[in-house]
């Protein structure tokens, strides 16, 4: 009954002060596809460059401002954001004959700074700081890779985040940076030659070499000779592959091999290896045409070689690269209960890392028989982003982080198999009052999803607890355990956080991700919809009480989920994300992703992806709960018309007096690359309207 009382005078309360969003023409766009009538009233909202466009955006902001930044508390809430998210952010090194190469960001920083340390214990140095490289932190690093000696690195900057990353290369020692200069080089895979003379590199086509349209795909494989004009650098890979393909390298630290692996979507691979000493040899197919994932590199004489073929959770195989045939192939590591994510030589050991329950496992394996040598001890139940070696090096290094515990790095003796703190971010914060919880439900079909809960000790499941649950369930991500310096403000104000291991994911290997890829993606917004029925259910929630959250994948998670059922949430944020699944592959970088979700090209895909495209599924006079799509004029990969399109629709069907609300950034893209201060006024949009629609404005008191 006070729940009840509650929620009646919280709506009467929003009710009263909500203005009305802009009108929004509305077409009579109907296109007839595979014999089915598809109306598209919005169609228009498509032309992003379109004046009306524009000036339609600019009413949408004005109206999303002019209720956020009136919320009470607000300024509350942003200075406590602005001191969690000037908690910094560390990555493992990558040694190089006795440097180390990583990024940090501290305080105000808008972007990380590339360091370089000069031996374990020296002094750090700025080898590259893209804050001073344009105004607003727009500038990012987007990738980097150092030579094997240490000498030169590679790196990638771009702007806006939109990640159209243009190569440049620095003399470690002098911080000069050379003249070579290669624009295209988007998500670069870059191999060093020994002698750092050169290096091997993809990069997409520049204006003209393909036809309009086809920029975004066809990343090749080229080589660079130091000082030399990049427009003629010889491509080695790519000619005649399919254009959606995303190809990778590895150069082995002796140059003797280059090998490549050309990826369809997020479920298979084909593998090559060419033998760099041999001039005009030709790349050998180690494995090709089989719908599974092959990847590795070469070191000494030795193709390590990671794969799921007949092994839904990976293995490891030692291959001779001239003699590449399936039958001379030798297991080293077979697979297990936990997924084989990663496997990384290093002086005759393979530091294999893991995932369990969703959460990260490390083990030290002997490279010569692949026999397990130690478990490596963690701080904590959490994830390590990636695990950095040199070949002949004695030691790794890996970052770690959790719910409750802020990234920190550690370095493993790879003789002794011990991990000892290497640097760690400083966080002026007790977390001591925090819980994480690992629960399993069953989902709509009877699959057992594993889902981790962070909230306060001692937590009352009365039904009143505000939650947020999060989601992905795609292209083989998985969900674990990190640090989100913004959500530690939720959690100080009583909020429950809720992350749910959702099929489509990585979490339990290839056929967990199979089975909510294509005509099986159902099971996605299954698992999240048992989720939420599941808190609400065990009273951890009500539906008056549950929120959800998703990016991306993730915003196409949460737009299905409040399309298909509404009653079951108070609030939704949809950011950058995904919802008119009838046309996405004709925008940006889409075509990339028919492997995993299909296309309406194709008869029985567009049966599947019409039935819950979430902008199709919206229904008129319908009570949708509250909404926030976030998108950014710059994101190169999820064309903002989604976002768009999706506010105009639900602003006109909702039946409901809950706020939809359109916040499109400017100068930022996806995510990637964005600084601090952008970073700090999305969050405080975002968690300004979450603390809202639940009832939870007023300042903590344990907020500083």
């Amino acid at each position: 009954m006070i729940a009840c009382a509650l929620s009646l005078l919280i709506a009467a309360a929003l009710a009263a002060e909500r203005p009305e969003p802009p009108v929004t023409r509305a077409d009579d766009v109907v296109d007839e596809i595979h014999g089915t009538r598809v109306p598209d009233p919005y169609r228009w909202l498509e032309d992003g460059q379109g004046d009306e466009v524009h000036r339609w955006v600019e009413a949408q902001n004005a109206h999303t401002r002019a209720l956020l930044d009136a919320r009470p508390g607000r300024d509350a809430v942003r200075r406590r954001l602005d001191d969690l998210l000037s908690i910094g952010t560390l990555t493992a090194p990558v040694p190089r004959r006795g440097r180390y190469f990583y990024t940090r960001r501290e305080g105000k920083q808008n972007q990380p700074i590339l360091y370089v340390r000069d031996r374990l214990k020296g002094k750090d140095r700025v080898l590259l700081d893209p804050n001073t490289l344009s105004p607003g932190g727009t500038a990012a690093i987007d990738w980097w890779y150092p030579s094997g000696d240490g000498a030169l690195l590679a790196y990638g900057i771009s702007t806006s985040g939109d990640e159209k990353s243009t190569l440049r290369v620095i003399n470690v020692k002098t911080g000069q940076i050379r003249p070579d200069v290669i624009p295209h080089t988007r998500y670069c895979s870059l191999g060093w030659l020994p002698d750092h003379s050169g290096f091997y590199y993809t990069r997409y086509p520049a204006p003209g070499e393909v036809p309009p349209g086809q920029e975004n795909y066809n990343r090749h494989v080229f080589f660079h000779r130091l000082g030399s004009d990049w427009t003629q650098d010889p491509k080695v890979f790519g000619d005649k592959r399919r254009p959606e393909e995303i190809i990778e390298l590895n150069v082995s630290p002796d140059g003797g091999y280059l090998t490549v692996w050309a990826q369809e979507g997020w479920s298979r691979s084909d593998l090559y290896v060419k033998d760099l000493k041999q001039e005009g040899s030709p790349f050998v197919t180690v494995a090709e045409g089989i719908d599974a994932i092959f990847q590795g590199g070469v070191v000494g004489d030795t193709l390590y070689l990671l794969t799921n073929w007949e092994a839904p959770r990976y293995r490891l195989f030692a291959v001779d690269p001239k003699r590449p045939q399936r039958e001379h192939w030798r297991l080293l590591i077979a697979e297990s209960d936990a997924v084989l994510s990663e496997a990384h030589y290093a002086s005759g050991k393979i530091v294999a890392l893991y995932l369990k329950d969703a959460s990260s496992r490390l083990a030290l394996h002997a490279a010569a028989d692949g026999k397990k040598v130690k478990d490596v001890a963690l701080p904590a139940l959490g994830s390590i982003e990636g695990v950095a070696a040199q070949h002949d090096g004695e030691e790794a290094f890996f970052e770690f982080d959790s719910f409750t515990v802020p990234p920190s790095v550690y370095r493993i003796d790879l003789k002794s198999g011990a991990a000892t703190p290497w640097e760690k971010v400083k966080a002026d914060l007790d977390l001591s009052a925090l819980e994480v919880e690992q629960v399993f439900y069953p989902s709509k079909d009877g699959t057992r999803v594993s889902m981790f809960l962070v909230h306060r000790k001692g937590l009352r499941r009365d039904g009143r607890n505000a939650v947020v649950l999060y989601g992905y369930g795609g292209f083989n991500i998985s969900m674990t355990p990190s640090f989100s310096r913004a959500l530690v403000l939720w959690l100080e104000r009583g909020g429950v956080y809720a992350v749910a291991n959702l099929r489509g994911g990585g979490e339990n290997g290839e056929d967990w991700h199979r089975a909510g890829m294509l005509d099986r993606k159902q099971n996605v917004f299954d698992d999240y919809l048992a989720a939420a029925q599941w808190l609400i259910e065990k009273k951890y929630s009500s539906a008056e009480r549950l929120t959800i959250y998703g990016g991306s994948n993730g915003g196409l998670l949460v737009g299905a989920a409040l399309t298909q059922k509404p009653e079951l949430f108070r609030a939704v944020v949809c950011a950058v994300p995904l919802l008119d699944m009838v046309r996405y592959q004709k925008f940006q970088i889409a075509k990339l992703w028919v492997p995993e979700y299909g296309s309406a090209d194709d008869p029985a895909q567009f049966r599947v992806l019409y039935e819950y495209s979430p902008y199709h599924k919206v229904r008129e006079n319908t009570a949708y709960p509250a909404v926030l799509l976030t998108t950014a004029e710059s994101d190169s990969r999820v064309d903002p018309m989604h976002a768009r399109k999706m506010a105009a629709r639900l602003q006109k069907a909702t039946a409901s007096d809950r706020p939809i609300l359109l916040r499109t950034e400017t100068k930022a893209g996806h995510g990637v690359g964005k600084p601090l201060t952008k970073q700090i006024d999305e969050s405080t949009d975002t968690w300004s309207f979450l603390l809202w629609q639940l009832g939870l404005e007023a300042p903590s008191p344990t907020a500083r």
